[in-house]
């Protein structure tokens, strides 16, 4: 069975690989229906009640609630990746739920068949993992927002040939009491209120940055408050990593690692030609963008580590992108240190020395 998911309904491929696949409509999130659907489809294709159930769908606005409940229901569940379904490569092709979940279908016979490889499936985090995420997104998205109130005054400002180069604090408060009466009420009004919107949301910023470093420097997570230790890295940044990468996956080399993260390089070689078309950028990005800028910040902050002295020996005039190289090959120094012992928490800032990494 294949589920298309979609915002007011659910269309429903389910057959069992020898005859043609029956298909409904369910209102979205009705379970009812869905369980309904499995018996008549059951009884079309002449199953006991006990066959077992094999499902598939594709991550989106649900979230992983579907997969858990049907898992509860005795039902195998996969979330398959949706970059990895195959799609016909004419220029002109039909795209329609039905055929959506007709091609899932397709697919999930043949993966049960034994062809492994056929797409990939996502790894599902527990409730509490998934909750763990919900701080650092947030303040992305606070972080988000002052930066467009911030835009937004600047560009009322600007009408009136006033130009500032920061928004909010004492300095800005004392600008703005002596300018804003030389606007017209209605242009004065709406700062105001921008004003009163970038506080409120600074003030949940430094909240929840607060409750951030709290945990991190109490010991409650050693893995995270060991990268914090180290030059170059923020409480922020060990905490986006660990809550969104190394907390709950289990990486056996730095190369399922790089893959991951969207740091694997993606070959072009066919005939005598032969081109790098530069990384993947596939899986997690708020890893990946944090990544990059950390490798910029490690070969600054630990220039005395081996994969300093690596990147200085193959790109001695580095442009822009060649921080990609040293961010590919962090995750697993940083991994491995996770669970290193003990004796790095003594120094305040750890660096690496050659021998070290």
């Amino acid at each position: 069975m294949a589920f298309e998911l979609g915002e007011k309904s659910w269309k429903l491929s389910l057959g069992d690989g020898q005859r043609a696949p029956s298909r409904c409509t369910v209102a979205a999130g009705d379970t009812t229906a869905v369980l309904t659907a499995i018996v008549n489809a059951r009884a079309r294709c002449h199953l006991g009640a006990d066959a077992p159930v094999y499902r598939c769908y594709e991550p989106g606005r649900d979230g992983f609630w579907l997969h858990r409940w049907l898992t509860g229901q005795g039902i195998a569940n996969l979330v398959v990746d949706s970059a990895s379904i195959e799609v016909n490569r004419r220029a002109g092709r039909a795209k329609t739920d039905r055929l959506d979940s007709d091609k899932l279908l397709s697919m999930l016979i043949r993966y049960h068949s034994g062809e492994r490889r056929v797409w990939a499936v996502a790894r599902i985090p527990t409730p509490e993992q998934e909750d763990d995420r919900r701080l650092h997104r947030e303040l992305e998205r606070l972080r988000q927002e002052r930066t467009a109130h911030t835009n937004r005054i600047r560009s009322l400002l600007v009408l009136h040939n006033l130009r500032v180069r920061y928004v909010g604090g004492r300095i800005w408060t004392h600008w703005w009491s002596r300018q804003r009466d030389l606007l017209a009420p209605g242009l004065r009004a709406e700062i105001d209120r921008e004003c009163e919107r970038l506080a409120l949301v600074r003030q949940q910023i430094r909240s929840l940055e607060v409750q951030q470093e709290r945990q991190v420097r109490s010991g409650a997570h050693p893995g995270m408050a060991l990268l914090a230790q180290l030059a170059g890295i923020g409480t922020g940044s060990a905490w986006t990593l660990v809550r969104e990468l190394f907390g709950w996956r289990q990486f056996r080399n730095r190369r399922e690692v790089a893959g991951c993260l969207g740091l694997a390089p993606t070959p072009y070689a066919k005939g005598t030609s032969e081109v790098e078309l530069g990384i993947s950028k596939a899986g997690n990005r708020r890893c990946r963008w944090l990544m990059v800028e950390l490798a910029w910040s490690w070969l600054r902050l630990q220039p005395g580590s081996q994969l300093s002295h690596w990147f200085n020996q193959g790109f001695p005039a580095p442009a822009s992108g060649c921080g990609v190289s040293v961010s590919s090959r962090l995750p697993a120094v940083w991994r491995s240190r996770c669970g290193a012992s003990s004796s790095m928490a003594r120094s305040p800032r750890v660096r690496y020395s050659s021998r070290e990494s």
